[in-house]
């Protein structure tokens, strides 16, 4: 039997990586696809670790695509969000499924799915801060593997990763909370907004909690983020009461975490996720880019809302 090659064995770990680091299912494709093409040029007799460097040459390319995008994103209309890698509508049998999913099962299924707010989280940090944080805390690599390649000391990664974890923790990002406790608190909160009931609303919500939306200009989006349970409320007090009948509100899943999905007419036109926290809602991040909802399956099902 021919062996397989090495690229081959580990493009879902290196897809992992440049879905993190980049936040677009497209960039992360093309990015891997240039890892690839490095590859094959290089004397491969001469590299005793392929994993180890196949890592580290998609690292090296995903940190000079941040910087590049960032300049670009400094002329995005409004506040920018990842692009959701897997969109899935909930239906009866999918619910029922996933609630009696034993909780080991569970978590192995969902090992290789990242919380879009996590993701938009790591828009807080720098390129090289955020491939460091990356590989530490979610792909385990040692500091001596990150400072060899992000070519620092490894007491300059240790403070890197330092950095980057206060500054995580400081937007509050809340994911260990029960699946079936996070979608319930969210269809509350569906159910609530598609009314404009602002006194369920501001109950659901946490007095700090933070609304980001990202339109890219090609979508009704707030052009900055809202602050404090009232704000937010009375927002979707105020879309709701324009009611257009020709939208659906339905609950499903991004990333693999509870979302509110949105269609019109049929087609996707809004994804909410949100952070929980003390039985409440923290913060609220929702794509409504069309150029970032175009995912597989996410056709809306029958369960609406």
């Amino acid at each position: 039997m021919e062996p397989v090659d090495p690229f081959h064995r580990h493009r879902p770990r290196l897809l992992a990586l440049a879905y993190r680091l980049l936040g677009i299912r497209a960039d992360a494709e093309d990015l891997v696809q240039d890892a690839w093409l490095r590859w094959h040029q290089a004397d491969r007799a001469a590299i005793a670790d392929p994993e180890a460097w196949l890592v580290t040459t998609t690292t090296r390319l995903g940190i000079d695509r941040l910087r590049a995008a960032r300049r670009r994103r400094e002329a995005y209309p409004g506040p920018w969000l990842p692009e959701p890698a897997s969109i899935d509508p909930d239906t009866p049998a999918a619910n029922e499924a996933a609630d009696d999913a034993p909780g080991l099962a569970r978590a192995l299924e969902r090992a290789e799915e990242v919380p879009l707010a996590f993701l938009a989280v790591l828009e807080r940090l720098g390129p090289e801060e955020r491939a460091a944080f990356l590989l530490r805390e979610v792909f385990e690599h040692d500091y001596a593997a990150i400072a060899a390649l992000l070519e620092r000391s490894e007491a300059a990664c240790r403070q890197i990763v330092h950095r980057a974890r206060v500054r995580v923790a400081e937007a509050r990002p809340h994911f260990g909370v029960d699946p079936r406790q996070h979608r319930r608190l969210l269809e509350k909160f569906m159910h609530a907004a598609r009314e404009g009931d602002r006194e369920a609303l501001r109950a659901l919500l946490h007095a700090d909690a933070r609304l980001v939306s990202d339109g890219g200009g090609k979508a009704l989006a707030a052009i900055r983020p809202l602050h404090g349970a009232e704000r937010i409320a009375r927002l979707y007090w105020a879309v709701a009461r324009r009611h257009d009948p020709t939208v659906r509100w339905q609950l499903g899943r991004a990333n693999g975490e509870p979302a509110i999905l949105r269609y019109r007419d049929g087609q996707l036109v809004g994804v909410t996720v949100a952070t929980i926290e003390g039985g409440r809602i923290t913060a609220l991040y929702t794509v409504a880019n069309p150029d970032k909802l175009a995912v597989t399956g996410a056709a809306p099902g029958t369960s609406w809302g």
